[in-house]
């Protein structure tokens, strides 16, 4: 299904809709290469915790089509690709002593990136009055916030901030 151009506030959406599942299939890859490149051992727990939840998100992504009823696909996601890129780039070039401050920074900045994601989306699934849709929806954005507070607080604790 290409939606090259979109036109309503339909297109728009089940557009976010597909962008949301690569970006969460996206989170997927990048969380086991994180927890590969981390050197302690709580850091790449806290990437495996978060793929678990991930793998979640994705299912509640497929309720949320079905409960749209819109056909469940995928769309390019350049955010996300451009993300991962960015930390093999860092975690190439850095030394095992930056190894968990690089992977922790990253995984953060992939977590922004997917609560305003959410957030894009479960505003027009509000408006549309979707209670059963919404709730999935803001199930993950939640995740995914508690996500971004673990990894900032363990950031914090790894500078000594």
């Amino acid at each position: 299904m290409s939606q090259t151009h979109l036109e309503t506030p339909e297109d728009l959406l089940r557009f976010q809709l597909r962008t949301a599942m690569t970006m969460e299939h996206d989170s997927l890859a990048a969380l086991e290469e994180l927890s590969e490149a981390a050197v302690t051992a709580d850091i790449k727990k806290l990437f495996r915790h978060h793929a678990d939840e991930t793998r979640e998100q994705i299912e509640n992504l497929k309720k949320v089509f079905q409960l749209l009823e819109v056909p469940e696909s995928t769309a390019p996601s350049p955010s996300t690709t451009g993300i991962s890129k960015h930390a093999e780039s860092l975690i190439a070039r850095s030394a095992e002593e930056l190894r968990d401050q690089v992977t922790l920074s990253a995984a953060l900045g992939n977590e922004h990136y997917e609560m305003a994601a959410y957030q894009g989306i479960i505003i027009p699934v509000t408006a549309m009055g979707a209670t059963d849709a919404l709730q999935l929806l803001q199930a993950n954005c939640e995740q995914e916030i508690h996500t971004s507070e673990e990894l900032a607080e363990r950031l914090k604790q790894l500078v000594g901030a």
